[in-house]
């Protein structure tokens, strides 16, 4: 197959790209830059010059493919429009990456009992609501084979051209810097969470096998973020002690994403996921911070 990849220099599109060459597909990129271009060369990707808000592009590599994985910003309603236009009427699939961030409520570090799966209807938060209209349209678009898949907070080295998230390592550089690993409020709101290798497992699984209109969300466990505030301080040898932020603290020193990315409770179950067929396999976050990637890039030197 020939499929087009936006995000393909990223964690989780390029991380797909790579298990896509290896088991012989054609994968077309997007590249904003020279240097983007040759690191996609350098894995076996074609490099199409453009950005997300790029439409013609976006547009011409999506008549190209044969499937479309979505991977970059979920909350660009910009390049969705584009990639309609270029799978109109074509039956071919698109893949939507969007994230469990969107069940998220502003709980400041309080932790909650509601769990949801792929069939739990929940009204979002305003700053996801975007998102959430993004991947109802993919769902119910017309003559495309339309597939959103939400991961959790995903952590493990990714095999691309980016090796790692952004959150976790985020935590891990204030928690250097300060001396001690710091949550919202008193850290007891619970993520689901689930390593990059099993979220690929579940793209190129509902690449062969969803129906359209199929929404999955990638999860393999839970945590608390005070508990991974306190793999970080281990990780780093700083032992068990951690900061509570205020949620003004936290937007100081995280970004005004704080409120619902660190403060609130993102829990869910697979359900649909796994009746697919997937299976993750992958170890868990707390093994992944204090003995894994986190500890080789960012443990005590």
């Amino acid at each position: 197959m020939k499929i087009f990849v936006t995000g393909a220099t990223g964690y989780i599109g390029g991380s797909v790209a790579t298990k896509l060459i290896e088991r012989g597909d054609q994968v077309i990129g997007l590249a904003r830059t020279a240097e983007a271009a040759d690191a996609l060369k350098r894995r076996g990707i074609e490099p199409i010059a453009g950005d997300l808000n790029a439409y013609t592009p976006v547009v011409e590599a999506a008549k190209r493919a044969d499937a479309v994985i979505n991977a970059a910003n979920s909350d660009n309603p910009f390049v969705v429009h584009a990639l309609f236009d270029g799978l109109k009427g074509s039956g071919k699939t698109l893949i939507q990456t969007s994230g469990s961030s969107v069940v998220g409520t502003y709980d400041n570090g309080e932790p909650s009992e509601r769990i949801l799966d792929e069939d739990t209807s929940f009204t979002p938060e305003a700053e996801k609501a975007g998102r959430v209209a993004i991947d109802h349209a993919v769902l119910g678009a017309k003559e495309i084979r339309g597939i959103v898949i939400r991961p959790t907070l995903i952590y493990g080295r990714g095999i691309g051209v980016a090796a790692t998230s952004i959150q976790l390592p985020k935590l891990i550089d204030i928690a250097r810097k300060a001396g001690v690993p710091g949550h919202v409020g008193r850290g007891l709101n619970v993520w689901s969470n689930v390593h990059i290798a099993d979220v690929v497992d579940l793209f190129l699984l509902a690449l062969g096998k969803a129906e359209p209109g199929s929404l999955f969300y990638a999860e393999n466990g839970e945590a608390s973020f005070k508990s991974v505030a306190q793999s970080i301080g281990r990780m780093l040898g700083l032992g068990e002690r951690t900061k509570s932020w205020s949620t003004g603290e936290a937007v100081d020193v995280l970004g005004p994403g704080a409120y619902l990315s660190f403060g609130s409770n993102s829990r869910v179950r697979g359900r649909r996921a796994r009746a697919l067929g997937w299976m993750p396999t992958q170890g868990t976050l707390a093994d992944e911070i204090e003995r894994g990637i986190y500890a080789e890039m960012h443990g005590r030197s």
